[in-house]
């Protein structure tokens, strides 16, 4: 209970006429027979002008006391909720985001009442988060209770039910994984092709080429010949297109580079792209170029 009356104080900290007040009744037994308080937690509201308190049976969750509070007093404080990547579905979005040719969509059918769901929420919003920087995967939901047609559409019949809309199929097949977050992680790069950590990084594969790292490695070796190698792997990155092709042009960069500065560059620039990755609060999508690449760089 204490995490969520924290966040009932929180909402009604700047409104001058609401307190969110505690007591230890264990610790000052008086107080709690003089308001005939019998198990813990036990809350009561004290209108204004009254001392007489009224028993408060509502529901448990922050939003459910806030709400309470705001018709008790006429107020219209919020929970500050933060920024969440997960996609939040409804009749007039579904299928927009859902059945877009072009997207794989991982989507939880949820009630707000369902305990498994608000289990399952805070790992919901790290997968979306992970996720947030690939163009092709959306991690989303939708209140399955209050959109009952959806869920119906569907064959939704308990709570949360997750299921996978992949960009070749949008009849929605069932997932009925682990629902940890490091078995959501491996089921969206099987599924989507994509090569995420549970940490939200690339993982070390991404941006190598087979025939750019062997190149790297013999420029490493073969000094005298680097000006052909470099030749050699300008040809291979122009074999390339797309995002592939923008990632392979590290493997040259760093070629020149390394003509210029000499071989301490690389020991250097090792170092630099360790600290920058390290040290987090990185711009969108900045940290995937870094991974990248010193994914390359590690191959010479």
């Amino acid at each position: 209970m204490a995490p969520k009356y924290e966040i009932v104080g929180d909402a009604f900290a700047k409104i001058q006429d609401v307190v969110i007040a505690k007591v230890d009744c264990d610790a000052h037994k008086d107080i709690g027979t003089r308001f005939n308080v019998r198990g813990y937690p036990t809350l009561k509201f004290f209108p204004k002008g009254s001392t007489t308190p009224e028993e408060y049976n509502g529901g448990r969750e922050a939003d459910d006391i806030i709400e309470f509070i705001n018709n008790k007093a006429g107020t219209r404080a919020k929970v500050s909720k933060p920024a969440s990547d997960v996609a939040v579905l409804s009749p007039a979005n579904f299928d927009k985001i859902v059945l877009d040719a072009n997207k794989n969509v991982l989507v939880e059918f949820y009630a707000p009442w369902c305990g498994h769901c608000k289990s399952l929420a805070p790992t919901w919003e790290k997968l979306a988060t992970i996720f947030k920087n690939d163009p092709n995967v959306v991690i989303a939901n939708v209140d399955a209770d209050k959109h009952k047609d959806l869920g119906s559409r569907f064959g939704v019949s308990g709570f949360p039910t997750i299921k996978f809309f992949s960009k070749s199929n949008k009849e929605g097949t069932p997932y009925n994984g682990g629902r940890d977050l490091a078995d959501l992680v491996k089921f969206i790069n099987t599924e989507a092709g994509t090569k995420r950590l549970v940490d939200g990084k690339l993982d070390e594969s991404v941006g190598r080429v087979d025939a750019l790292d062997a190149l790297a490695k013999q420029f490493t070796s073969d000094a005298k010949g680097r000006a052909d190698i470099v030749k050699k792997a300008e040809a291979e990155v122009a074999k390339l297109s797309g995002v592939e092709a923008e990632r392979a042009q590290f493997y040259v960069k760093y070629m020149n580079a390394i003509l210029k500065k000499g071989d301490d560059f690389l020991t250097s620039e090792k170092d630099r792209l360790s600290k920058l990755l390290d040290g987090g609060n990185l711009a969108s999508g900045k940290g995937d170029e870094f991974v990248v690449r010193k994914n390359i760089l590690s191959q010479f």
